[in-house]
């Protein structure tokens, strides 16, 4: 008992080293980051509605004004890049669960009108059970809590075994979608948000965005960690 309280004592007393550069944090700050590593996760100007880089923050770019997405507005951390690429892996392929909390957390502070109601992504049962787990489920159920909201599990099904959509070009990841997902649950907020690890040409949120849509929901939003930039 002695042996355990001075061994709590003694890490509490120990300066707090950053994750990436390994340097101590600053005692104020909760994250896994001191301030400079911080600086990595800043904000870069994007199109508030599509998400993707632009010369500086605007409402709409061009090719939204031009072929509008079915959502309201998409929040992301960053691009898909380091670190914060990495920590989506680890959490993905390592099963490093510890970082979903502080990289979730670094998402909720960007979004400044948050929805009553939080979705996630799902996976083919078959995907799902070989992994073990969910990402999308894990950050949902952490962004919710760090925003007040309410998460609901399990909302969309994945009925269609596709193959994955990593190499695929815009058009072939529509009809590698077409018919895919169906909603599993009754929806009855006008004002939702679905929450993803990583978007790429929007193909997966904007099947989801149109079964919400068929029932009555006004208002959708998307929260991913990563926006990637669509494959040429």
């Amino acid at each position: 008992m002695l042996t355990h309280w001075l061994r709590e004592k003694t890490l509490r007393s120990l300066p707090r080293l950053c994750h990436l550069c390994g340097l101590p944090c600053s005692s104020a700050s909760a994250s896994l980051w001191c301030d400079h590593c911080l600086g990595y996760f800043s904000p870069t100007p994007r199109c508030r509605h599509c998400g993707l880089p632009t010369l500086s923050n605007v409402a709409e770019c061009g090719q939204c004004l031009r072929t509008p997405p079915v959502w309201r507005r998409l929040y992301c951390l960053s691009d898909y890049q380091f670190p914060t690429a990495w920590y989506v892996n680890q959490i993905k392929h390592q099963r490093q669960f510890r970082f979903c909390q502080p990289v979730a957390a670094l998402l909720a502070e960007r979004i400044t009108e948050p929805a009553p109601l939080l979705l996630s992504v799902p996976m083919h049962w078959r995907r799902q059970w070989r992994r073990g787990f969910n990402q999308s489920d894990l950050f949902a159920a952490q962004l919710a809590h760090a925003l007040g909201q309410h998460y609901l599990p399990d909302a969309f099904r994945r009925t269609t075994h596709t193959p994955p959509q990593q190499g695929l070009n815009k058009q072939q990841r529509q009809r590698n979608l077409a018919g895919a997902f169906r909603l599993n649950r009754p929806i009855e907020a006008k004002h939702v948000a679905i929450v993803d690890d990583v978007v790429t040409t929007g193909s997966t949120v904007r099947q989801l965005c149109q079964l919400l849509l068929a029932v009555g929901v006004e208002s959708i939003d998307i929260y991913c960690i990563c926006r990637t930039p669509e494959p040429k």
